[in-house]
């Protein structure tokens, strides 16, 4: 009769208990991190501290429109467009939502693309991502300069509350700005991609090691970001 042989699994060893045991598993968090670029884990810390920013603002304008005794200006009528004689609310603010939601599918795209390798697609669907952004930043002028001329000020509108045009400006015009960073830097690293700068590891800034298109990756998270931010000024500014 053949002889049975047991085999028993290696014991691990039990986690610390007490005080020892809550540093281990304070410190397991950080051995998570040892695995993700500096450049990943730096964009990251980043995007939080924008989010917190991004937070107060968006709180200042609500506390603001509360507290204000003076009847708040209607977004439909305020962004409204006049087309072929009839006038159509937020159909301005309606299509850049949808170019800015349009480049965050065109940008995770591009990197999808990148880490197949495919430098041409990745540089020309980055390329597009920065003209739809490009797009959206020209639209916003556009409705800025709009206000502008009917007389909107940070300091006042003739729709109602002052502090509308103050709130109108900071929001929107951080976002802007965001917006306007991102198609630089889109622009850049199509460039490196497309000259196969992460091909043959040329030197120069946002250079990864060779075959790394990681920075394409992390230009995304910080597209998606903006992307995401304008969805909830689009919700607590214009649709409130």
């Amino acid at each position: 009769m053949a002889e049975t042989v047991h085999t028993h699994p290696p014991h691990s060893s039990p986690p610390p208990a007490g005080m020892h045991g809550f540093v281990s598993d304070w410190a397991s968090d950080q051995q998570a991190f040892k695995s993700v670029s500096w450049g990943k884990a730096m964009m990251w810390i980043f995007l939080l501290s924008d989010t917190f920013v991004f937070g107060c603002f968006l709180l200042a304008y609500m506390t603001a429109r509360m507290s204000t005794v003076v009847p708040w200006p209607n977004p439909s009528e305020v962004f409204a467009l006049t087309i072929a004689g009839h006038e159509i609310p937020l159909i301005l603010i309606a299509i850049m939502t949808f170019v800015l939601i349009t480049s965050s599918g065109t940008m995770a795209m591009a990197v999808n693309f990148g880490y197949r390798r495919d430098r041409r697609k990745t540089a020309l669907l980055m390329l597009l991502t920065a003209l739809l952004g490009a797009t959206f930043v020209g639209m916003q002028a556009f409705e800025w300069t709009k206000l502008i001329h009917e007389g909107v000020r940070p300091w006042e509108n003739p729709w109602g509350a002052a502090q509308f045009g103050s709130s109108f400006f900071m929001i929107t015009g951080f976002h802007g700005t965001h917006v306007t960073i991102g198609v630089i830097f889109l622009l850049i690293i199509a460039r490196k991609v497309w000259r196969g700068d992460f091909d043959t590891e040329r030197r120069g800034f946002f250079t990864s090691r060779k075959g790394r298109y990681e920075i394409v990756e992390i230009t995304g998270l910080y597209w998606h970001f903006v992307d995401l931010v304008w969805v909830f000024i689009f919700a607590f500014f214009y649709l409130w």
